[in-house]
């Protein structure tokens, strides 16, 4: 009978797991080159994202062109040229859209025909007119400057896209009264500079717009009359009214180029641009139109 507190089981030779030089190799391979070469892979797909520049953009060439572009603009138009009416689709893209393309402050989305159907029974008539003089939130023309005619254009377009059936509104067909030779001007593709010149003299059509300039008191940009009015008058969809100092204050800190930026690119229910087609510069006079009214 052994005893139990022999020592002879403990002292016997103690081998490991490695007991040749291969095997060494083996382990020292898993134990450090396999778990650098893992590092480094993962370094490597980690850094082959494409990532942007850092720093300001400031000298890309589009920010180079915005700075440099000129503050103002002549332009210079034959008065005796025809006039060009606007189709329904570029009235509604540029008055309408605003609110009818999202139904806000309860304008009948456009393509809704269940939104539109108690409209429509009143007929074309009633609509134009609600269209001309406003309605609820609506102001007249929507805001615009249009002709009935590229109103009517407007309501027809947006109708018809919402179950009606209301024909395209025609010109009507008055002869043009002919020119006499002392009124009549030569086109403005072959004045010659003097020529310009005496054709402005003469009643030709001159636009000035100072991108950068400041209204002056009482001078209303025709972008805050054409689309901003539809919603700031109002304080639709949660826009600030015009002239309410307490709803303008905590946007004041963003300052004009940041409200500007808000309008360009569309925040919350307004739209990039409002809607319309408008260049930055004169969304900027927008902009700094309804600033100085509440400050």
């Amino acid at each position: 009978m052994s005893d139990p507190h022999s020592t002879d089981d403990y002292d016997g030779p103690h081998e490991g797991p490695i007991k040749t030089p291969k095997q060494l190799i083996v382990a020292v391979l898993f134990s450090f080159v396999v778990p650098i070469i893992g590092i480094i892979l993962l370094v490597m797909y980690v850094d082959s994202a494409t990532k942007p520049a850092a720093g300001s953009d400031a000298f890309k060439p589009q920010s180079v062109l915005t700075r440099i572009q000129p503050v103002g603009s002549v332009q210079v138009k034959d008065a005796s040229a025809p006039v060009v009416l606007l189709t329904g689709e570029q009235v509604y893209a540029a008055r309408c859209t605003a609110c009818h393309a999202a139904g806000l402050a309860g304008a009948p989305k456009m393509g809704d025909a269940a939104a539109w159907a108690p409209r429509l029974g009143q007929g074309y008539d009633v609509l134009l007119s609600h269209a001309l003089k406003g309605k609820g939130a609506m102001s007249a023309q929507g805001g615009g400057e249009q002709s009935d005619l590229e109103i009517g254009r407007a309501v027809v377009y947006m109708t018809n896209k919402s179950g009606a059936k209301f024909p395209e509104p025609q010109t009507s067909a008055a002869p043009a009264a002919p020119a006499t030779p002392a009124a009549a001007a030569p086109p403005s593709a072959m004045l010659p500079v003097a020529g310009a010149v005496a054709a402005i003299a003469a009643g030709a059509a001159v636009k000035v717009a100072m991108a950068d300039t400041p209204p002056s008191a009482g001078a209303v940009p025709k972008l805050y009359t054409a689309v901003c009015q539809a919603c700031h008058v109002a304080g639709l969809a949660g826009s600030p009214k015009f002239g309410d100092k307490t709803a303008w204050a905590p946007r004041l800190g963003q300052g004009i180029a940041g409200l500007t930026a808000n309008v360009v690119k569309g925040k919350g229910a307004m739209p990039p641009k409002g809607g319309s087609a408008a260049s930055e510069a004169e969304i900027k006079e927008a902009v700094t139109y309804m600033v100085s009214a509440v400050k």
